[in-house]
């Protein structure tokens, strides 16, 4: 009776929501409530408004409708399917058809080594000016060479091919994101409409390779962004017809099934059910709440970003989805599951899907209906997966028992591997290139197919109506900027942390200011107001330099913002406005903190009109500042070239504002720069705002006020009406500087898409083509099994091991309520000499982790239990020394070849008897890295190496060290089948001379798993499930899973790893009702583990504790002249730092030798040698700025290099910030000494070789002091915006205190300390003093006639007889900042792990 009156219950409330009008009826459907927040149990259903659930009611329906990943979100899309099938709705789909596709690639041909060296930069610039035919060579590359094929829907098609054989360039262009600067021919379509007819940024998906994700936000934000952005397609007409037919029919859908189809059909939520649904199907629930992070703040794992970018595309409506390598860094298991989810969506949702992956288990391989097989951008197949082999037979070639057959079919194609699949051994056998395959193709029937329906042409009138998207965004405008505005308040909310420090900084800066500026005794002379016209120029310096980290957070964000303006998910407009506007606020609070504290106490005219007057230029200027500095960051796009850009801008802009050059003293050509610099403005504002006030207008000499004179004497005598103009001006830049911000985002290029530059050797081995190298092969099976150097074998042994962090903030938030987390639950185990462990478990089980404790590689949290080396207790010091460890992330100096950087590993860490350029040849053969030893390694995503090069050189350079215990971090993770097949025959040939060698392995292939001894395997949660061998044919393994109740057997054919992962996956552990770790510690195998453990934690009879004399294999001379070794070939071929600076200084000293040619001799007033010394000084200090400012990003760069060098050893922190420091010292001397020489005949100073001398020795003190100052800052702060925030406070500070806005006699005696102890006040002293102190020429001085050195005396302090102390003292700042670096980057680590 009560299922009868729950049944009548619904079919009345069903009855009311099909009486509801068609668009509300369309948002309203009858809510489940079987469970409420509490988890107590309710019956009955209610009316709900789809779009109102609440977080929580969609969390459990999610959880409610797919229990089972893979076996509910099958039933869930069979259900839609079948509702749209019912009621005769048609899904859209799309057929990709491409014929004749050819992709090329222009390339900068260039003699020898094709290196970034500031001399091959210099010159290839000096040729794109002068553009002189025959000196620049330029070839065409071609990168897919004329393929043709059809992509059905429904099906799903996986990409095959070694790395660099052109697959992510082929999905570009199917899905047509390629680069214009890329030259494509043939055709390309989607059921017929050419790419130019319809928008395909929106008609089709590219999931890259890059997990590029704005680290401040949660998983669950990343995805609900995605979907609002991405809008909701075809679902919300099909659920408007379905509906409209349901009731037409008198049909009732099931009710859940109706929730989620309408729930997901709205347009512009913020909080979207998909999301909820995609994060179960990805496995990321358990990370929905917590921040991406990057290198530098915790976040999610590594396979977990990998799955956040994929889930990021597929929470969207796009029918046609190409996928880059979306499984590197994911366990077999979870890649099965994600997969098996995308085909089920594919095969039922008529999806048509192409993926790319490197190492696909057999099982994975399996769920696919095509293969598209790559190699050296040819296509060897296309067609079903089914008849692929047999092709291959036709062609000779066989694949044996146990092969998995993608890893057979990407070594068919190469060199090196294809011999041993060759079946005919009547026939002789000779290497069948890539071209030939594809020929044969051609002929073959499937081939022949293929061309016979590309042939036949598709009617555009077949398509669906809502197949393809002709517009290129999802939303309307007005929606586009509501989610940016609401995105960029979140991101506001998350940096808050940084916008109050910011804010902090400016109060403490103005709290010094008000004290510097204050007059105890205020007096109205004309002495007393170039004080208060100081005071307002330091205001407008202060908030423009203040406005330059908004450069900073404009170029951290770029990378994410074009990855998203390429996926059309909002035009530059809807990202540039928010940006904008959001920062207004913080423009006017700062501006206003500023006004308050400095306004009265530093004696302004009392008035409210003037107060608020002043208020509102400063509020302006930043805001000028601000936008001036967006626009820079996003042109230049890279830290180095803007700060160039915004230094050379800030420099003119001072240099013409009005103050430090008056208009009148300025050459007649160059008045024009007045008019141009919005510091004018700022300047004639403020002081006409100040100086037209009653105060001033007390009568002077000559009937003019004292105001009016001050104004006359700084060429800023305007009226009051000066004032409004400047503020529309000032109104004026803002709107200019945001507009051209927005243009820059519009129109500028991606980072990293830069021409490509190749040398003529390798020209000539890619024109060779298809060729075989016999020596090759032939090297190969020479080398095979060398790397043989003595090496004592030890063992680790970890007992009761515990790790524990503090609790997440997002985990709290959650409900969880304790105050540690842990990660690793008593985790006990031996690693063994000559035996190959393997460390699995799914994505988060805790493996880096472990790794990462029993290296000794964790920063932060608390480790317990006991750690043995050969069954000595632990001793960091010397496990660094006989171990290695290759982690997950893939660091090293970018600037370095792959040679140099393992022969830079080698030079430190092999002892020096060893002949070390033998062995380093050995290991890039082995790890076949000798193809591309000369090549640079590169920035990931931008230049240099690929992902799986990179990954090869990761190992090289830890095994080159020829470490007893040897741990790496996913060694096979981003290579392809064969790849990592050669690193792991590699790997175990080291393992068999008596080393400790541990992997944590994701993806492994039969072969390479069974590769291993033996296997320890972690669940979620840190605990241990399995330890012990795995057994001929993984036979241990097999027997030991199969043993335990309910666990199903493993199928024919299938990988024991894949199938281990499966079944004791946590949802197949929820489903069987059992806990593996339980059953684990209730074993005989736990009982003999803990039993071997305690015999090896003791030390063998007659064996003694491992210990070395010295902590370093080499000693301190040998570890800095490595050091200095490879900072030198970095700082060579680093334009982009060098050249930039040198650029600045080289245009920066024309500026000054123009404005003031001939002018060093010539002055008659005290201004004269004011505008000469301000602009002498503001130069000087600006290419300091310019310097300290470019070198915080390279030694950011480097110290992430550094961090994982001295974790493994290499070197003492001393020899590494030595040469970081010596080698600055060449590069200073060539910006001084160009300084000088541009300046210094120029403007005409009173020639000596003493003063020509000390000019140049006080210019590169002053150089070498800011660099340093911002290497000390890179040691004192985590990352790059910190550090400009603190470097835009000291200059300020630096330059308040220098003696020039108020020379040091006039500074408060509390301040007078500051005033010595600052570099600027030395630098000033020892440039004007050395030109100027013995100078008897006379010049008046405030109506007083006077000699130059009396000036200089009087007025601002400076002898000529103190010039011994001031040389001892400009040296002494450049040492002290080096000294102070070298402490600190050694003693702070910003790293979290």
């Amino acid at each position: 009776m009560m299922h009868e009156k729950d049944d009548g219950d619904a079919d009345s409330h069903w009855s009311a929501v099909q009486r509801l009008p068609s668009m509300k009826r369309l948002r309203t459907s009858l809510f489940d409530c079987n469970e409420n927040e509490d988890g107590e149990q309710q019956k009955g259903k209610r009316m709900v408004d789809v779009t109102k659930l609440s977080a929580v009611e969609r969390r459990l329906f999610i959880k409610r409708l797919i229990k089972h990943t893979e076996n509910d979100n099958l039933q869930l899309l069979q259900k839609q399917k079948e509702r749209t099938d019912r009621v005769n709705v048609k899904l859209p789909s799309i057929e990709v058809r491409y014929n004749n596709l050819c992709v090329e690639a222009e390339c900068e041909v260039v003699k020898g080594n094709p290196l970034p060296t500031l001399w091959n930069a210099t010159k290839s610039f000096l040729l794109g000016i002068a553009k002189i035919p025959g000196l620049a060579s330029e070839t065409k590359i071609n990168i897919i060479k004329d393929v043709s094929g059809i992509i059905k829907p429904s099906r799903m098609t996986l990409l095959l091919g070694p790395p660099g054989c052109g697959k992510t360039t082929f999905l570009l262009a199917l899905a047509g994101k390629l680069d214009k600067s890329f030259k494509l021919a043939g055709e390309i379509s989607y059921n017929g409409f050419k790419l130019e007819e319809f928008a395909p940024g929106k008609s089709s998906a590219y999931i890259s390779q890059n997990d590029m994700h704005i680290p401040e936000m949660t998983v669950r934000e990343i995805l609900d962004f995605s979907a609002r952005f991405q809008g909701v397609g075809s679902r919300a007409e099909i659920m408007k017809e379905v509906s409209r037919r349901e009731k037409l029919a008198g049909i009732v859908p099931e009710p859940d099934i109706d929730i989620y189809m309408k729930a997901i059909s709205v347009e512009g939520l913020e909080r979207s059910l998909q999301t909820d649904y995609v994060l179960k199907i990805m496995g990321l629930e358990i990370c929905a709440e917590i921040t991406v992070g990057d290198e530098m703040r915790r976040g999610v794992s590594g396979g977990q970003k990998k799955r956040l970018t994929t889930g990021e595309m597929i929470v969207g409506p796009t029918k046609v989805l190409f996928m880059d390598d979306i499984s590197t860094g994911l366990d077999s298991s979870t890649t099965y599951q994600i997969v098996k989810c995308l085909q089920q969506m594919a095969h039922i949702m008529e999806v048509t899907m192409v993926i790319s992956l490197l190492q696909p288990a057999p099982e994975t391989y399996e769920l696919f209906d095509d293969i598209i097989l790559m190699a050296k951008g040819q296509i060897a197949y296309h067609g079903p997966r089914c008849e692929i082999l047999s092709f291959f037979e036709v062609c000779g070639f066989k694949c044996p028992e146990r092969k998995g057959e993608a890893d057979f079919l990407q070594e068919i194609l190469s060199e090196k591997d294809q011999k041993q699949y060759w079946h005919r051994p009547q026939e002789h056998y000779s290497y069948v290139p890539v071209s030939e395959f594809a020929n044969k193709f051609k002929a073959h029937h499937i081939g022949q197919r293929i061309s016979e329906r590309l042939s036949e042409p598709i009617h555009k009138t077949q398509s669906h109506i809502d197949a393809l998207s002709f517009s290129i965004y999802s939303l309307p405008k007005k929606e586009l900027f509501k989610a940016c505005m609401a995105r960029e308040l979140l991101l506001m909310k998350r940096n808050s942390a940084i916008y109050i420090f910011k804010l902090t900084q400016l109060t403490i800066t103005g709290i010094i200011t008000m004290s510097f500026f204050m007059r105890t005794r205020p007096s109205f002379d004309v002495q007393q107001a170039n004080f208060y016209m100081a005071s307002l120029f330091y205001a407008i310096t202060f908030l423009m330099i203040n406005g330059l980290p908004e450069m900073a957070f404009t170029i951290a964000r770029l990378s994410g913002f074009y990855k998203q303006r390429d996926l059309h998910f909002y035009p530059a407009w809807a990202y540039a406005i928010p940006a904008s506007i959001l920062k207004i606020p913080l423009s006017l609070i700062e501006s206003l903190v500023w006004t308050l504290l400095t306004y009265y106490v530093t004696g302004y005219s009392p008035e409210a009109k003037r107060f608020f007057g002043q208020f509102l230029i400063l509020f302006l200027v930043h805001q000028m500042a601000v936008s001036l500095s967006r626009f820079i960051g996003a042109y230049f796009q890279t830290l180095v070239s803007s700060v160039l850009v915004a230094s050379l801008a800030l420099m003119v802009f001072t240099l013409c504002g009005g103050f430090l050059i008056p208009k009148s003293s300025m050459p007649v050509w160059f008045k024009w720069a007045f008019w141009v610099s919005p510091i004018t403005y700022s300047e004639i504002a403020l002081s006409v705002n100040e100086f037209l006030a009653p105060r001033w207008q007390r009568s002077s000499s000559g009937n003019m006020t004292i105001g009016i004179q001050v104004l006359s004497s700084h060429a800023l005598n305007y009226s009051y009406s000066f004032y409004w103009i400047s503020v529309g001006a000032l109104i004026g830049y803002i709107i200019l500087f945001n507009v051209a911000f927005t243009l820059a985002l519009t129109f500028t290029r991606s980072i990293g898409k830069s021409r490509a530059i190749i040398s003529h050797d390798k020209l000539s081995q890619m024109k060779q083509g298809d060729k075989p190298d016999g020596a090759t092969v032939q090297r190969e099976d020479n080398q095979r099994g060398k790397m043989v150097l003595p090496v004592q074998p030890l063992t680790v042994t970890f007992q009761d091991l515990q790790y524990y962090v503090d609790t997440p903030p997002e985990l709290r938030e959650q409900g969880y309520t304790g105050k540690k987390l842990q990660l690793l639950n008593n985790i006990t185990g031996a690693f063994r000499p000559s035996i190959l462990s393997a460390l699995m478990g799914v994505s988060g089980a805790g493996k880096t982790t472990l790794l990462d404790v029993l290296s000794g590689r964790k920063t932060s949290g608390t480790i317990a239990g006991d750690i043995r080396i050969g069954g000595y207790p632990k001793t960091q010091e010397t496990f660094t020394r006989i171990s290695g460890y290759c982690e997950q992330t893939d660091i090293h100096s970018p600037q370095i070849t792959v040679r140099e950087s393992v022969i830079y590993s080698a030079w430190l860490r092999l002892p020096q008897e060893i002949d070390s350029e033998a062995f380093v040849n050995e290991v890039l053969q082995t790890i076949e890295l000798d193809g591309i030893k000369d090549e640079l390694v590169g920035v990931p995503g931008e230049y240099g190496l690929s992902t799986e090069q990179r990954k090869r050189l990761t190992i090289a350079v830890e095994l080159v060290s020829n470490p007893s215990i040897i741990f790496m971090d996913e060694p096979t993770s981003g290579l392809d089948a064969r790849s990592a097949a050669v690193v792991m025959r590699a790997v175990k040939n080291i393992a068999e001379t008596g080393r400790t060698v541990v992997c944590t392995i994701h993806q492994p292939s039969i072969h390479i798993f069974e590769a291993f001894d033996e296997l320890i395997l972690m669940k979620a949660g840190g605990e241990l499930i399995y330890s012990g061998p795995i057994g001929e044919n993984s036979s241990e393994v097999i027997k030991y899973f199969e043993g335990i109740l309910g666990v199903p057997k493993i199928t024919d054919k299938y990988n024991p790893a894949t199938w281990m992962l499966e079944v004791t996956s946590t949802s197949n552990e929820t489903q069987l009702g059992v806990d593996f770790a339980e059953i684990y510690r209730e074993s005989t195998l736990y009982k003999e583990n803990a039993e071997l453990v305690k015999e090896l934690s003791k030390p063998p009879p007659g064996s003694t504790e491992l210990h070395f004399t010295t902590r370093f294999p080499r000693n301190n001379w040998e570890q800095c002249k490595a050091c200095l070794w490879k900072q030198h070939l970095s700082y060579w071929r680093s334009p982009s730092y060098n050249l930039v600076r040198i650029t600045f200084v080289f245009i920066s000293a024309l500026i000054l030798a123009v404005l003031f040619w001939k002018h060093g001799k010539v002055f008659n007033t005290e201004q004269d040698l004011f505008n000469l010394l301000g602009s002498l000084y503001m130069s000087v200090v600006l290419t300091g700025v310019n310097s300290c400012t470019s070198v915080i990003p390279y030694i950011i760069t480097e110290r992430t290099v550094f961090y994982r060098e001295k974790f493994a050893g290499m070197y003492s922190t001393v020899a590494y910030s030595l040469a970081q420091v010596l080698i600055e010292i060449p590069y200073v001397i060539i910006l001084a000494l160009m300084f000088t020489i541009i300046t210094y005949p120029t403007i005409g100073y009173f020639w000596s070789p003493y003063k020509f001398i000390w000019f140049f020795y006080t210019i590169s003190c002053a150089i070498l002091s800011y660099v340093y100052l911002g290497m000390l800052l890179v040691s004192l702060t985590p990352n790059f915006q910190i550090a400009s925030i603190f470097s835009s406070f000291l200059f300020q500070t630096l330059n308040l205190f220098s003696g020039f806005l108020i020379p040091g006699p006039g500074i408060p005696k509390w301040w007078k300390w500051a005033y010595y102890i600052m570099p600027t006040s030395w630098i000033l002293k020892g440039v004007f003093t050395s030109q100027y102190g013995d100078i008897k020429q006379e010049v008046k001085v405030f109506g007083e006639t006077k000699t130059v050195a009396a000036f200089l005396e009087d007025f601002y302090g400076f002898h000529q007889n103190s010039l011994t102390i001031v040389a001892f003292v400009l040296i002494s700042f450049p040492v002290l900042f080096a000294s102070l670096f070298m402490y600190f980057i050694g003693k702070l680590d910003f790293q979290k792990r």
